[in-house]
């Protein structure tokens, strides 16, 4: 039995991350901001800000096998339109909060036998998209922010990245707020669908557990094809 830390575990691919590692037995550690929800069988649920700078992580175990950031935006606008401070904030809540709650975190990771960190890009970093400047100067800081963690802290914890397509979650709900909607965003990927959130959360169940422990300093792209196929 393994001691796991979600960070964004109330909605989406955090949830469904927690669900996961829960079935197979683990303790989940998981935070929430607004809405509250109560423990369920092995998680753990607590209260946490991730943009109050001076709030803390509590009730936390001696040592935590695997650590994850699921808290994002998608804020897309014309360059023009994006002020700076908007990007500021955008870089606080993506890479910031991932930052602060990491430094809290670290003395317990470094506790288990091999730590594992999973952290969220987009593939929208590798690709170039329309009025995506604020969401991938974020994501692309969090790829260059794993590679140089994986560097300092092996062996003793990995991190690895993920980097998705648009999937179906409230976060992405008023770009898939429609059938139409829908349609026209999985026609734009090679397999013809939107990712799910149990797609993602497999994928970063993968990187957090020990089933992927000879991989470090990686950005997988589990995206329908979006970031290495044309047809």
């Amino acid at each position: 039995m393994k001691n796991y830390l979600i960070i964004g575990a109330s909605t989406g691919i955090g949830k469904a991350l927690a669900q996961q590692l829960s079935e197979k037995g683990n303790n989940v550690y998981a935070t929430y901001n607004q809405t509250e929800i109560q423990n369920s069988g092995n998680i753990r649920y607590q209260s946490y800000n991730v943009l109050n700078h001076e709030v803390q992580l509590n009730d936390l175990p001696e040592s935590i096998d695997g650590f994850a950031y699921c808290v994002g935006s998608i804020n897309l606008k014309p360059f023009a339109r994006i002020k700076s401070d908007q990007f500021l904030e955008d870089y606080d809540l993506q890479v910031g909060g991932a930052i602060r709650a990491l430094q809290q975190v670290i003395p317990l990771l470094k506790k288990a036998e091999q730590a594992s960190v999973v952290l969220f890009s987009t593939v929208a970093v590798q690709n170039g998209f329309n009025f995506h400047s604020q969401v991938s100067s974020s994501k692309g800081a969090i790829e260059g922010l794993t590679r140089a963690l994986s560097a300092e802290f092996a062996p003793k914890i990995r991190f690895n990245a993920i980097a998705p397509s648009l999937t179906d979650t409230p976060l992405a709900g008023r770009l898939l707020g429609s059938e139409e909607k829908k349609e026209a965003n999985a026609n734009r990927h090679p397999l013809k669908m939107i990712g799910t959130a149990d797609n993602i959360a497999k994928t970063a169940s993968f990187l957090i557990t020990e089933d992927s422990s000879w991989m470090t300093g990686q950005v997988l792209h589990p995206d329908g094809g979006m970031s290495s196929i044309r047809n």
